[in-house]
């Protein structure tokens, strides 16, 4: 069983930035295993999950076209651990951000929430 522990959210100003990170422990591993796509998905209250950046097993990435140009999605395997930097923040970016495989298969952690506003 794999678990997955996000954070690093929190409340900012429109325009300011947060990092979050996601790390996954359990008998499966980035190392011990076929390195996962991975994914940072957000939640906004009502609505279901959405995936927001995606990583693959080679770096490359792929982006929300909201979040273009702002968000970057990154890993370190050595860590388990997958990040998400989040620049020039919104309002309509305050949700619940969740990391999973891409496609989601493991057991969701708790989320990190992130707030915008002034």
């Amino acid at each position: 069983q794999v678990q997955l522990v996000e954070s690093g959210g929190g409340l900012a100003q429109p325009g300011g930035s947060l990092r979050l990170s996601c790390v996954a422990s359990g008998r499966i591993t980035f190392i011990n295993y076929i390195v996962p796509n991975m994914g940072w998905y957000r939640q906004f209250p009502g609505k279901q999950r959405e995936l927001v950046a995606a990583i693959r097993s080679d770096r490359s990435t792929t982006y929300q076209d909201s979040v273009e140009g702002r968000f970057t999605i990154s890993r370190d395997n050595s860590k388990n651990t997958v990040y998400l930097q989040m620049h020039n923040l919104q309002p309509e970016d305050t949700a619940t951000y969740f990391c999973n495989k891409n496609p989601a298969a493991w057991p969701w952690g708790q989320g990190t929430q992130v707030t915008v506003s002034s």
